[in-house]
């Protein structure tokens, strides 16, 4: 039989025995936790969790890139048009290389009256004595005899004066003349009254009456400009005429104290400043394809042809 004191032993013995078993449980508990939460698998299935927002995002992103592309694509196809837009301004410059003192690019629209280059009319040639080559025009007495009179219509008040003008022939034959004389009724629209040794380059002069196409040119054989001012002249009142012009004549003008200023054109082929606005100073002249000219230096010296340094481009 135990006494009191072995009793008391073999209690604390137990105690000792189930508390180191619970510590040891616990210590066990602790460790598989711990291990369990370091296990590589884990952190293998954790990645894809975090990392499927972040695909998510992307698929976005791309999305969100995507739309405002297909969008601009409409936007960039008229690219060809700015390109081509280019390529037309391009010719520019050709402007730069060929400078031409006392000329300037009208700003108003070319004026070709009736007559109008590129076009080809028809009519008939008659022939007239032409004398010195001299006419309504008042040009005065012609370097050659190859010279025409314009009918009615298509003289426009004197603004056919000078033309140069190319007349066929059904026979194959053609002439070049310039424009002096007015041809009036019973001439006919289309029909040109040829010098009779201008005609003769065409067809015998019994022919009479000659089927002929004709249009406007810009020859190639001619000088410079001259300009007159009409007899009567002076700082008061004035007209003015251009002489050899390479092109028909749409305007003329003269500087004032208010600057430019269009002078009215007679039927006989003068530019008249009836207040003497201009008379003595700058001239501008413009040709039926818009190109001015500037004549300085000029005094009015009535009846009196005086040559200049300019001329019209050939077209």
């Amino acid at each position: 039989m135990n006494t009191p004191r072995q009793a008391a032993r073999q209690r604390r013995h137990r105690r000792r025995l189930i508390l180191g078993t619970t510590v040891g449980l616990t210590a066990v508990s602790v460790l598989a936790y711990l291990l369990l939460g370091s296990s590589p698998d884990r952190t293998a299935d954790a990645g894809p969790a975090a990392a499927s927002p972040r695909a998510t995002a992307q698929k976005k992103a791309a999305t969100a890139t995507a739309t405002p592309s297909a969008t601009a694509s409409p936007t960039g196809s008229p690219s060809p048009k700015a390109s081509a837009t280019t390529t037309t301004a391009a010719p520019s410059p050709k402007a730069k290389d060929t400078p031409q003192p006392s000329r300037e690019a009208s700003t108003t629209a070319p004026s070709a009256g009736r007559i109008k280059p590129g076009t080809t009319y028809r009519g008939v040639a008659t022939a007239y004595k032409a004398g010195v080559g001299d006419g309504a025009c008042l040009f005065g007495p012609s370097p050659d005899l190859m010279v025409a009179a314009m009918n009615t219509t298509d003289y426009e008040t004197s603004r056919a004066c000078g033309a140069y003008v190319l007349v066929r022939a059904a026979n194959g034959k053609s002439i070049t003349v310039r424009i002096t004389n007015e041809c009036p009724l019973p001439c006919a629209p289309g029909q040109i009254d040829l010098s009779e040794q201008a005609f003769a380059e065409l067809a015998d002069l019994k022919v009479g009456r000659l089927p002929i196409t004709w249009s406007l040119v810009s020859p190639s054989t001619v000088g410079t400009m001259s300009i007159r001012y009409k007899t009567g002249s002076s700082q008061y009142w004035c007209a003015i005429q251009a002489i050899g012009h390479r092109n028909p004549i749409s305007g003329l003008e003269v500087r004032g104290a208010g600057g430019w200023r269009k002078l009215a054109r007679t039927a006989y082929n003068y530019f008249v400043s009836a207040d003497g606005t201009g008379c003595g100073g700058p001239i501008r002249i413009t040709d039926i394809y818009g190109e001015r000219l500037t004549v300085t230096g000029l005094t009015v010296r009535p009846n009196v042809v005086q040559p200049t340094q300019v001329q019209f481009a050939r077209h």
